[in-house]
């Protein structure tokens, strides 16, 4: 038991040895204009910015291949709506330089919506993304998109939307840091 216990402490250190921990995240804001008009008559209109904050932890396994999570969190401005979101994922790296590595983050997602909006959202797919090395430990990183399938449900008005296909606009764009130890 005490060689089995000590080869397994063994296997652990060496894989720990050749992996690096990454700490970061990353920040996007959306700013959208919402008008309804009824007989041709403008009725409402709201100015509404939206933004996003998802801390990440992340453990390099080798150069191509990490596996992380991000936790984070959503808000609005003028009563929109609020969320929390889980979000676990396998990040590919397949073109590496000196100062850019080009990935895609590959993972399935849980949004938890509260406050006027209550609701939930699942997805699962493709995140491409691209990261500039700053230097060793800090980089700079973007991600632009999303390829997959997304569910939503709105529990206020008795929605479900489901979602398959390439997502390319404004909401979709992420900007970060990690530290890279």
């Amino acid at each position: 038991m005490k060689k089995l216990f000590m080869t397994l402490v063994a296997a652990v250190m060496a894989v720990s040895a050749s992996a690096q921990v990454y700490v970061g995240g990353t920040f996007s804001v959306d700013g959208h204009k919402e008008k309804a008009k009824a007989g041709g008559v403008e009725i409402t209109t709201k100015d509404n910015t939206t933004y996003e904050f998802l801390p990440e932890i992340g453990y390099n396994i080798d150069k191509d291949l990490a596996l992380g999570v991000a936790l984070g969190w959503q808000g609005a401005t003028k009563g929109g709506a609020k969320a929390f979101e889980i979000n676990p994922y396998a990040r590919l790296t397949f073109v590496h330089s000196k100062y850019v590595n080009v990935f895609v983050d590959g993972g399935v997602g849980y949004k938890n919506y509260y406050s006027n909006q209550d609701g939930e959202s699942f997805y699962i797919g493709l995140k491409p993304g691209l990261s500039v090395n700053l230097n060793k430990n800090f980089s700079f990183v973007t991600k632009v998109g999303f390829f997959g399938w997304s569910k939503t449900n709105d529990y206020n008005a008795r929605t479900r939307t489901t979602d398959l296909g390439a997502k390319l606009d404004g909401n979709n764009i992420q900007f970060g840091v990690y530290y890279n130890f």
